[in-house]
């Protein structure tokens, strides 16, 4: 295979207000997480299943880590597109760490808010492009799981 592909589409809730720090040029990035659930009748008992998964975000995009930093909050439904990154540090012990998360970069990835500003009303949509619609295969995504 000539190329690869690092794409990542997320529908979830912040789990709590992101976080907005600053680079010693001044520029913004924000970071949150978000959880994505699915739920499903179990076959066999015919009880209801649930699992969360937590994600967490970086963005590196300034216009959006401003939109972040002044309408997001705890609880806000979110569409992102990025890529998967994993970065490595040392902690305060000396110990090496490792994270994975979802980057959405300067010029790569899309947020769109889906509960609007003020979490409610009308939706509102950010990006590097301008702004876009949330693809209609998403109205189905509270559907059971086939299995």
């Amino acid at each position: 295979m000539a190329g690869s592909v690092n794409k990542v589409i997320l529908v979830g809730n912040l789990g709590r207000d992101p976080e907005i720090r600053s680079t010693q040029d001044g520029t913004k990035i924000a970071s949150f997480s978000i959880a994505t659930s699915e739920s499903w009748k179990d076959k066999q008992t015919g009880e209801r299943k649930d699992r969360t998964e937590w994600h967490r975000i970086a963005v590196f995009n300034e216009r959006l880590s401003e939109i972040v930093e002044k309408y997001l909050r705890k609880g806000s439904k979110v569409y992102v597109e990025g890529s998967l990154q994993t970065r490595k540090w040392t902690d305060t012990n000396n110990v090496e760490r490792y994270t994975t998360e979802v980057v959405i970069s300067r010029f790569r990835g899309e947020l769109t808010m889906l509960d609007g500003r003020n979490s409610g009303g009308d939706s509102s949509s950010e990006n590097d492009h301008g702004g876009s619609a949330l693809p209609s295969h998403f109205d189905e995504l509270n559907d059971e799981v086939p299995f």
